[in-house]
Formats: structure tokens, C-alpha cells, sequence
């Protein structure tokens, strides 16, 4: 008997793509490189059991690139190398039949979700709490069913999703009580779960979702993966995540990519062969069996190998007991900053029952608190001189309109009982003492995010980007003197094989500063903000908050998208400057020593000092600095719970017990 076109289109693959390159544009005579060169992968319509993949690597792999080419985009050669056979079958409803509309990416690299993908253009950070501004402040109902068109005959019926996917989309995402907010107003984890809402509801057989869980809490990312893995167990849509090294691996996922440095796919298979595949290729470097490759670096697959299960992350990292004594022979090597004695100074940051609020609705503050043996409505908070803080909260829990607070950028500060550098924002009658104008404030405080990263200008340099800390606007002039040239050049110089794309790694017969020092940084006024990758956005970012040495520095998720290994080398030099530095030992590891510009005493950039305090928010241990102590927990919106504070008795990154004293998990 002869099968059905239907049970063949079944088993035939969505996705097969068959020595496959891809490039940019059409490689010519001066030859244009290759994205990916001979390049397999194929994605099942069916399989029992089912496939779910998972692309991983860090930064430089060209991660979005990969998934991209998934879905249809760049040039494949030879062109016969990339097919969607599924899509051309029975089973295929109509509009589907096309890559662009059956296959959606989801990417969240902080562009605006009321800018339509593009840049936001407003000057200033405090147009995000005004009330409604311009006809384009959708909600997010609107948002979520397409109603984004000033036009309303540029609306397709045919892409109106349908009631009931609307409700159950909008229900396992927990954005019901956000459907009447400007998507403007949403904070960054509520703007992810909306991007990825909107595209569940277009109904698409793939759905290729790039690091859909960074820059979320907790809670957040293990009621997400459940979620996820339904959606993918029904093949309602099909899905294709990308993540970092160091992200844990959801219990569900059965397959992984897994790319490396040069931007070539390393290993590739089911998640047992090609993580059996990585340990053999770390023992083997450490035994000295086999050369470490460059593109492939050790450092990075320590990190690699923990599971995410609906009760939050578990299990050990790739080596397990294995790295157990190289971790330790690298923790003696670090400084232990947290318990170094710290001089605390006068108060920087006076806040004496703080309350935010929207028509009447509180958003941060709804609580009251025993204060000095009275009940006090609203956040109480001091932040001094030498404190190094940690501010963690859920997703929506107002953790960066606290930060909007303390650098003026929300309206609502003029009427606060605030006090910033021991001066009210308000004229005080009788006092003689003028008030803090805005320009006061920001010239003080440093200050990285992901709505900063929003706002700058993709056009600037790298170099005006960082010199930017000197500027008023994110597009007027920089105001520099020799010494803030010479912060910005030992900066840029310091960060180069981060910022420039065009690096590469100097050999014995031309070292790194061999040559001119005024030709060295040419690559810096070259490449625009918008030409680097995400995680060299995010540093770029990271120096212009802290090259200024302001009196505090606020890293709102600062690190987030960087690979470990940036991560790393930014937080050391928050903490150290150019005194210290990361060298490579031969079994691949890195170890913390002086480097050459503390040695010569040619040091333009230090650490933290006593004069400065530190602001950090993050929900990964990882990408807070060891330097943090204090903590304050604010609790999820609306439940009358009050803000929790706490000490760390050591690094958090190490600090299991004072970590799940932030979640509120120590009595679970």
C-alpha cells in the first residue's frame, strides 16, 4: 500500500540545511568571510521520542547568526544547500508555506518594543515614567494583538490571533495584569516574556528563541522552562534556543549545538554524546594529551553542564568533582574583597519612606516598616560611602525604578523624601542651601542598564561612546581634560580584544603595543557602537559608568550577555583597575597576578575606593562582584511585603546560604 503524501510529509524536516556556507553578502574576488562554512544541521517535523535543541557558545560564535540562517536569512552557497521540505506539504497550513512567516525569531538585544525594532529615540531616560507621550505608546493588549499600525489598513486579519490562544498565551506568561500598561512602562524581564507572547501568537511552526532566559529572575526562568517545554512537546511551535556556556541547560532539552570561538559548530548531537565529546577534549588538555585549542576555550566549558528543573538550577557543571581543586587553586589566587577592611563614610543616598506611584497604583513602596521603633510607610534606605550593595527582586518588582530614583530620571524624585549627596532636590526656604539640579546628579553618578543600552545612539564610536561619561546628553560633545583622555585611551587600550572586532591575537613578532600609541586606537574612532556584538556593547557600556570614578557607580544587569571570561576581566577591573589582571596557566585556566602597568607604575585607571559606593543588580551570583555586601531584596509588586535587607559573609558568587537568604529560599 502505497503512503499518503501527508504521512510522508510527516517525516520530512522542517528545517535541512547540507554543506551549507553562508555569508552577508556575495562573496566576490576580495572574497567577503563567511558567517558559517559547511554548515549541517536538520530540524525533524516528527521524531518519538521528540528532539528539542539547544545552541551553545559564547559570545563570538555568532549565535543570532546561526539561528538567523535557520530561519531563512543570509546567503546560502550553493543555494540548493538550505530547504524547508515540511513547509511545502499538506500538513502546512497556506501562510505558512513561506520561511519568514513559519519560522519567527525572537531576539532580545534591548532594542525598544515601541520602536518597532529599532533604536529608542527619545534624549533622555525619563521619558519612560512620563504619562502617555505620543500616539505609538502602545499597550501591550495592542502590542500582543498587532494593533501597532498608525494605519489601520496596513492591519492583516489573517495575522489576528486567535481568542483562545490569546488568553492561554497571556496566562502561562503572567502578563494579564500588565495588559492595559504602555509596553514603555514594562521593566526588562516583563518586555522579554511580552516579545516571546507575540510570537507564540502568530501560531508558527518554529520558534527560535536567542537567550530567552537572561536578564530574568529566579522564579521567573524556572516557571518559564516548564512552559516552554510544553509548547515544544505539542511541536506547537517547534523550539530552538541559544544560550551561554554558562547558562544551565533545561532538563527538557535533548539535543545540542554547541559553537566555538572561530564560529564553526564544535560538537553537535544529543546532549549526553556531545557533553561526553567536551569533558574528553578538557581532560585531555589538562593531561597534556592534547593541544588547547584557542577557539575553544577551557574556561569557558567549566561553566558549561548545570540543568534548569521546574524548582530553579541544579546539578553540578560539566567536570563536577573534577574542577572541585583547580576552582579552589584559583579562588586562593583571588582577593577575598568581601572580608577586607572597608572604611564607611557620610551618607550618599537618603531615603526616608519612599513610595512611587501611577494613578493612584504604588509600584514600589507599598508596605510599611518598622523604622527607629516607628511605622514608616514606604522604602528606607541609606546608601554611604565605601558600601558596596546588591539590589535583587523579582521581574517587575521596581528594581530599576529605584535606580530612576537615585539618578533623578523619574519625575516622581522632585516630590520624594529624598536626599542625595546631603542636599534635597527642593529649595528648603531659610536653609541657604541651594538644591541639587539634574545635571548636579548625573555628573556623580555612573550608570549602565539595559535602558541606557536602549537609549545610546548606534551611530556614536566606540571611543564616544566611553568618552560619553563626560557628556550631558547622550549625543552632545564630551567635555575632556588630558587626564579623562588619558582614563578613556588606558580604558579602550585595556578592553581591546573585547571592543575591537577587527582584533586579533598579536604574535611573537608583533607585539601589542609595538606600535604607535596614537595609531592604536584608530580601530576605536573607526567601528560604530552599532557594528560590535552584544557583549561588546555591554562593555563599552560598563566603562563609560565607572571611567569617570563617579561617587556611584550603578550597574543595573551591566553584565548581562557577556561570555565568563568578560564578564570576569570587567568585574576585576571594577574592583582593581589595571593593577590586576587574569593570566593563562597551561591547563587552560586563568589566575589572577600584577600586571605590567602596576608594575611600571603606569596605572591610569584603579578600583573602587573608599569615596565611592556600588550599586548592583543582577538575578545571577555570577555577575555580581565579590565587593558586594549589603543587600536589599524588594518584594514582588503588590503584596504588601516589605523590603528585606541582609550582609553577605562572603563573595555571593561563592555564598550559597546568603544567596538563598535574597530569594527568600533559606526556609524552604
Amino acid at each position: 500500500m502505497r503512503p499518503s503524501s501527508r504521512a510522508l510529509s510527516s517525516r520530512a524536516p522542517v528545517i535541512d540545511i547540507l554543506h551549507g556556507s553562508f555569508y552577508r553578502h556575495h562573496p566576490t574576488t576580495t572574497s567577503s568571510p563567511a558567517i558559517f562554512e559547511n554548515l549541517n544541521f536538520r530540524l525533524p517535523s516528527t521524531t518519538n521520542p521528540p528532539e528539542h535543541w539547544y545552541v551553545v557558545g559564547p559570545s563570538l560564535s555568532r549565535k543570532t547568526s546561526f539561528l538567523q540562517i535557520l530561519g531563512g536569512a543570509h546567503l546560502c552557497l550553493p543555494p540548493t544547500a538550505r530547504s524547508y521540505p515540511y513547509l511545502s506539504s499538506d500538513a502546512v497550513p497556506h501562510k505558512l508555506r513561506v520561511p519568514s512567516r513559519a519560522i519567527r525569531y525572537v531576539g532580545f538585544n534591548n532594542d525598544s518594543l515601541t520602536s518597532g525594532g529599532g533604536v529608542t529615540t527619545s534624549a533622555y531616560l525619563s521619558a519612560r515614567y512620563e504619562s502617555k507621550r505620543e500616539i505609538t505608546d502602545f499597550s501591550l493588549r495592542n502590542f500582543l494583538l498587532g494593533n501597532t499600525h498608525l494605519n489601520s489598513l496596513d492591519r492583516n486579519r489573517e495575522d489576528e490571533p486567535n481568542p483562545a490562544l490569546l488568553d492561554r498565551v497571556v496566562t502561562d506568561l503572567r502578563l494579564a495584569q500588565l495588559l492595559d500598561l504602555p509596553v514603555a512602562f514594562l521593566s526588562n524581564g516583563q518586555g522579554r516574556r511580552a516579545r516571546i507572547a507575540r510570537a507564540l501568537l502568530t501560531a508558527p511552526e518554529v520558534l527560535l528563541l536567542d537567550e530567552p532566559f537572561m536578564g530574568l529572575d529566579p522564579p521567573t526562568v524556572a516557571g518559564l522552562s516548564p512552559l516552554l517545554h510544553a509548547l515544544a512537546s505539542k511541536a506547537s511551535p517547534r523550539l530552538v534556543l541559544s544560550a551561554r556556556p554558562q547558562d544551565p541547560i533545561p532538563d527538557w532539552i535533548t539535543h545540542l549545538v554547541y559553537l566555538g570561538g572561530d564560529c564553526k559548530v564544535t560538537a553537535s548531537g544529543t546532549k549526553e554524546d556531545v557533553l561526553e565529546h567536551l569533558r574528553k577534549y578538557i581532560r585531555g588538555v589538562w593531561s597534556g594529551h592534547t593541544v588547547a585549542d584557542e577557539t575553544l576555550s577551557i574556561r569557558s566549558l567549566l561553566h558549561l553542564g548545570k540543568t534548569l528543573t521546574a524548582k530553579g538550577i541544579e546539578g553540578q557543571t560539566l567536570m563536577g568533582d573534577e574542577v572541585a581543586g583547580k576552582e579552589g587553586e584559583a579562588k586562593d589566587a583571588k582577593p577575598n574583597v568581601a572580608r577586607t577592611q572597608r572604611n564607611i563614610g557620610e551618607a550618599l543616598v537618603e531615603m526616608e519612606g519612599c513610595q512611587v506611584q501611577y494613578r493612584g497604583q504604588i509600584a514600589l513602596g507599598n508596605w510599611k516598616e518598622q523604622v527607629n521603633g516607628k511605622e514608616r510607610e514606604g522604602l528606607t534606605w541609606t546608601v554611604r560611602k565605601g558600601e558596596r550593595w546588591g539590589v535583587f527582586g523579582p521581574n517587575g518588582s521596581g528594581k530599576t525604578t529605584l535606580v530612576s530614583i537615585i539618578s533623578s530620571d523619574h519625575p516622581q524624585t522632585y516630590s520624594m523624601p529624598i536626599k542625595l549627596f546631603g542636599r534635597s532636590r527642593l529649595p528648603q526656604p531659610g536653609s541657604g542651601i541651594t538644591p541639587l539640579t539634574f545635571w548636579d546628579i548625573q555628573a556623580r553618578i555612573g550608570h549602565s542598564s539595559p535602558e541606557i543600552h536602549q537609549h545610546m545612539p548606534r551611530s556614536l564610536t566606540v571611543r564616544q561612546v566611553v568618552e560619553n561619561a563626560w557628556a550631558e546628553t547622550f549625543r552632545s560633545k564630551a567635555k575632556l581634560d588630558a587626564h579623562a583622555t588619558a582614563r578613556v585611551e588606558a580604558c579602550l587600550r585595556w578592553f581591546e580584544a573585547e571592543l575591537n572586532p577587527a582584533h586579533t591575537t598579536p604574535t611573537t613578532t608583533s607585539p601589542p603595543f609595538a606600535q604607535d600609541e596614537s595609531q592604536s586606537l584608530q580601530w576605536a574612532a573607526h567601528y560604530q557602537f552599532g557594528e560590535l556584538s552584544f557583549s561588546a556593547q555591554r562593555v563599552a557600556l560598563f566603562l563609560r559608568a565607572i571611567i569617570k570614578s563617579p561617587s556611584i557607580v550603578v550597574l543595573d544587569e551591566a553584565c548581562s550577555g557577556m561570555d565568563d571570561g568578560v564578564r570576569n576581566r570587567c568585574l576585576l577591573f571594577l574592583e582593581a583597575g589595571q593593577t590586576k589582571q587574569y593570566v593563562k596557566q597551561p591547563d587552560g585556566r586563568d589566575a589572577i597576578a600584577e600586571s605590567e602597568a602596576s608594575k611600571t607604575g603606569n596605572v591610569k585607571m584603579a578600583g573602587l575606593s573608599d569615596d565611592q559606593a556600588l550599586i548592583c543588580i543582577s538575578h545571577l551570583r555570577e555577575e555580581i562582584p565579590d565587593c558586594v555586601r549589603e543587600w536589599i531584596s524588594l518584594p514582588e509588586a503588590n503584596t504588601g511585603m516589605p523590603a528585606r535587607f541582609g550582609v553577605a559573609e562572603a563573595p555571593l558568587a561563592s555564598d550559597e546560604k546568603s544567596w538563598r537568604a535574597i530569594w527568600g529560599m533559606d526556609k524552604a
